[in-house]
């Protein structure tokens, strides 16, 4: 079993660590508070372990269903782009932006889990794999797997919530200016890409 649970851990992390709307939105919103990415990573894991256990008693092919991912992709895309406009408008006043940014951390993991196509689709493949695998060693194989995972979320995003509010307390403004940039277009980016997707589906 440990060397299983070693294995997922590297693939959960390479995953986790891969860039994304997540961790942008955590490297954004981190500058206003360390602890932001911890909140967004309990948010996300509210909506994981349903799904976990959904995958563990054979639903994980719904999310293989185009409508779904369709369906998914277009709500992702037009949530992404709300919250892309909001960090580049944010450019000229990031304090102000910071203290009425209407999404809490914990919504906000909550929101970007529920409609991320790519996490959707991870789950369905190497997500399922993962879970059936530690089904292998019983109930306690499939509860060790999904308390690492969980852990595996929380201490990436706090980390980089933490890196971010460090940088903020040393540069000031202008890093979150720049953060609130970078961040802004990388979301940009994917909401175009979710709706691109999406589309394609349908036509």
């Amino acid at each position: 079993m440990l060397a299983f649970l070693l294995g997922a851990f590297l693939i959960t992390l390479s995953g986790v660590m891969i860039p994304g709307p997540v961790s942008a939105l955590t490297i954004s919103q981190g500058a206003k508070s360390p602890h932001y990415g911890a909140f967004v990573a309990f948010g996300h894991g509210i909506v994981e372990v349903p799904i976990m256990i959904l995958i563990l008693f054979g639903f994980g092919e719904l999310f293989k269903i185009t409508m779904v991912n369709t369906i998914i992709g277009l709500l992702g895309g037009l949530f992404l782009l709300k919250l892309s406009f909001d960090l580049l408008k944010g450019i000229k006043e990031p304090k102000e932006v910071s203290s009425k940014y209407s999404t809490t951390p914990l919504s906000a993991g909550i929101i970007l889990t529920l409609v991320n196509p790519a996490y959707i689709a991870w789950m369905a493949t190497v997500g399922s794999i993962l879970i059936l695998g530690s089904y292998k060693y019983g109930i306690l194989g499939f509860v060790l797997y999904t308390i690492m995972h969980l852990l595996t979320d929380i201490i990436w995003l706090y980390f980089l919530s933490a890196l971010s509010f460090k940088g903020g307390q040393f540069f000031g403004n202008k890093l979150q200016k720049v953060l609130f940039f970078i961040c802004g277009v990388s979301l940009a980016f994917f909401s175009i890409r979710f709706i691109y997707i999406a589309l394609k589906n349908i036509f």
